[in-house]
């Protein structure tokens, strides 16, 4: 299969980054350390080249019934210029993607992941109401993300636009490096910073300029690896390990962006009735008490009986400790609880802790 190639391919490959395939792109998992990037992030200032996520508008005069079919939260709700963190269901209430929609004058604007955007599009056909356009612009954007907590004082450097004023989940149209762009202040990292969406003739020239202007910040080029783990920390959860198709948003922690009285969407009477029933299981954050490296997959014990999977896992460079998710039974679900890990054969205590990590 020919993977498709962002267009700063070339820059990463010319940095010397370890190259993998994900999503169908050939993307840079690390270019130095996953450790080592993840830690740059949290101390100053990092760029990640996400230009392999999805971009779908839906306009017309009907665009807003639209969202409001396919997504949990209420977009009915958001000011322009205002973007919003949601999710979209199968009318089981299993989870198609978890996405973000941005407000403008006259679209909405839908960011989604990476490994899913041909399925939500045609998610979104299939559903289609009639008054409004759905288009996928993906391969027409370049999507970098500058976090940390230098990432305001680099990209200030390089545009007019007040960035201080841009509130978290808020953005603007401007110009920065020259180009033309969506400057929004969002990210996956739990630090400060923005995610920027532009034309691609513009990519290398915007990321040579950024890279100039956080020269004093030491910033670097931050990898998919150091992306996980720093998403982790925070406890934001991942499509394909934590959430999917077989769990639902309010067993996964996600009921504070599931609006069940903004009227009727996709999934909304089987949500209804785990809300009302109580989920069976919880997704839980859980650090090891000892040394090890939970991944994902493995099995989770209570008094030797198996209750539950992990669904990610990694050793935090911050807390330098074993990390992760995974659901459980809900009457092992309680923070504090003592729970074991079943890593390479051998039962490793753990404690069910309040998320983030970090």
């Amino acid at each position: 299969m020919d993977l498709k190639k962002t267009a700063l391919h070339d820059i990463h490959e010319q940095l010397g980054a370890r190259m993998v395939e994900f999503a169908g792109y050939h993307m840079p998992i690390q270019y130095s350390s996953i450790r080592e990037e993840h830690r740059r992030v949290r101390k100053t200032v990092g760029v990640f080249d996400v230009s392999h996520m999805g971009e779908i508008e839906i306009t017309g005069p009907r665009a807003l019934d639209m969202v409001q079919k396919i997504t949990i939260n209420n977009a009915a709700h958001l000011q322009v210029g205002q973007a919003q963190y949601s999710a979209m269901c199968y009318e089981d209430g299993g989870l198609v993607d978890d996405l973000l929609v941005y407000r403008f004058p006259n679209k909405y604007f839908l960011v989604v992941n990476a490994s899913n955007k041909d399925k939500d599009y045609e998610w979104m056909l299939k559903n289609k109401i009639d008054g409004c356009e759905i288009k996928d612009h993906s391969d027409e954007y370049t999507q970098l993300a500058v976090q940390g907590k230098n990432a305001e004082a680099t990209l200030q450097k390089l545009t007019d636009v007040d960035l201080a004023a841009i509130q978290f989940y808020w953005f603007t149209e401007g110009e920065l490096a020259g180009a033309p762009m969506i400057i929004s202040r969002t990210g996956y990292t739990g630090e400060p910073g923005f995610e920027l969406y532009f034309a691609n003739r513009y990519a290398v020239d915007v990321w040579n300029k950024i890279f100039e202007a956080g020269r004093e910040f030491d910033i670097e080029p931050i990898g998919l690896g150091a992306r996980d783990s720093l998403r982790l920390e925070k406890k934001m959860c991942l499509y394909g390990n934590d959430i999917d198709q077989t769990t639902n948003p309010i067993e996964a922690g996600l009921g504070w962006i599931t609006k069940l009285d903004k009227g009727d969407f996709i999934g909304r009477e089987a949500l209804l009735r785990v809300k009302e029933e109580g989920p069976k299981r919880k997704l839980v954050a859980f650090v090891l008490n000892e040394s090890g490296f939970p991944r994902h997959g493995y099995k989770i014990f209570k008094d030797g009986r198996e209750v539950g999977f992990v669904t990610s896992g990694t050793v935090s460079p911050i807390l330098e400790k074993g990390i992760g998710l995974g659901y459980v039974k809900k009457e092992f679900s309680k923070i504090g609880s003592e729970i074991d890990i079943a890593i390479r054969n051998k039962l490793m205590a753990a404690t069910i802790v309040k998320p983030p990590f970090v």
